[in-house]
C-alpha cells in the first residue's frame, strides 16, 4: 500500500481515537429516526414490490457508474473538506426527498458518487492512492460497513476485516459482494425520503446522516491501515485491538 517506514507511535491513543470516530459514526442515523419517528420501523416495507425487487440491480449499476465517475473527476476536481462533502450530499438528498420515490432513485448514483469521492479523498489524506486497484477495492469494502440505520451493530465492524481479505478479486468482484448490503441500507434511505409531507427534510437529513458516517468509517478504516504502516504491527492484529478499545469504551 504505502509502504511508509515503521516508525514509534502511540498505538493506544490512536486507536482511542478511531474508536471515538467509530461512535460517531454509528451515532448519526439516530437524527434521522427522530425524523421520522414511529414511521422509521420497518422502512423497506413502505416501498412498492417492484422497487424492492430490482434495488440490488440499482445499487450494483449505481456503485459502478460510481466507481467510474468518482474516479475520473480525481483529475478535474480536487477533493473537498469533510463538512462540504457533507453540505451537497445534504442538498442533493432534499432534491431527491422532494419528488417522492422517482427522484429519490434519480438521486441514488449521484449520492453514491458522491460518498465513493469523499471515501477516495479519504484514503488519499493518509498516504493511499485512489487510483490503485487495490486502493479502489479498500474504498468499495467501506459500503459493507452497512449504514447509520442497519440492524446489524456488528456489521460495522466485520468489514474491517472479512471484506478486505478479498485479495486478488476484480473491483467488480468486490461490488457484487458489497452491493447486496448496501442496497439494504441504501433501501431505507429511499424509503425515508418517501415518507409524506416531510419528503425533501428526511431525504436531506438521510444524506446528511450517510456522508457523516461513511466518512467517519472511512477514516476507521483507512487509519487501522495507516497505523499498520507506520507501526509495522499487523493489520489483522490492529483490528482485534480495535475491536477490544471499541467495547470496553461501549
Amino acid at each position: 500500500m504505502t509502504g511508509t517506514e515503521v516508525m514509534p507511535v502511540d498505538i493506544d491513543r490512536e486507536l482511542r481515537a478511531l474508536a471515538q470516530r467509530h461512535r460517531a459514526a454509528r451515532g448519526v442515523g439516530i437524527q434521522v429516526l427522530n425524523l421520522v419517528g414511529s414511521q422509521a420501523e420497518n422502512l423497506l416495507e413502505r416501498l412498492p414490490d417492484q422497487a424492492k425487487q430490482r434495488l440490488e440491480e440499482a445499487t450494483t449499476r449505481a456503485l459502478e457508474v460510481a466507481m467510474r465517475a468518482a474516479s475520473q473527476s480525481r483529475g478535474v476536481v480536487p477533493d473537498q473538506k469533510g463538512w462540504l462533502n457533507t453540505a451537497m450530499a445534504t442538498a442533493m438528498g432534499a432534491m431527491g426527498g422532494a419528488g417522492g420515490l422517482p427522484t429519490a432513485l434519480a438521486e441514488l448514483p449521484v449520492t453514491t458518487t458522491v460518498l465513493l469521492r469523499a471515501i477516495q479523498g479519504i484514503a488519499a489524506e493518509y498516504g493511499f492512492d485512489p487510483g490503485d486497484p487495490e486502493v479502489q477495492k479498500h474504498c468499495l469494502t467501506v459500503f459493507a460497513s452497512a449504514g447509520p440505520l442497519a440492524d446489524d451493530d456488528g456489521a460495522d465492524l466485520g468489514f474491517l476485516s472479512a471484506r478486505v481479505t478479498l485479495t486478488g478479486a476484480t473491483v467488480h468482484g468486490i461490488i457484487a459482494r458489497v452491493a447486496p448490503r448496501l442496497a439494504t441500507v441504501l433501501g431505507q434511505k429511499l424509503a425515508t425520503q418517501t415518507v409524506p409531507l416531510i419528503g425533501a427534510a428526511a431525504g436531506a437529513a438521510t444524506n446528511y446522516a450517510y456522508t457523516s458516517y461513511y466518512q467517519q468509517m472511512a477514516h476507521v478504516h483507512f487509519g487501522l491501515l495507516h497505523l499498520s504502516d507506520r507501526s509495522g504491527r499487523t493489520h489483522a492484529a490492529l483490528i482485534d485491538e480495535f475491536r477490544q478499545t471499541v467495547t470496553a469504551r461501549n
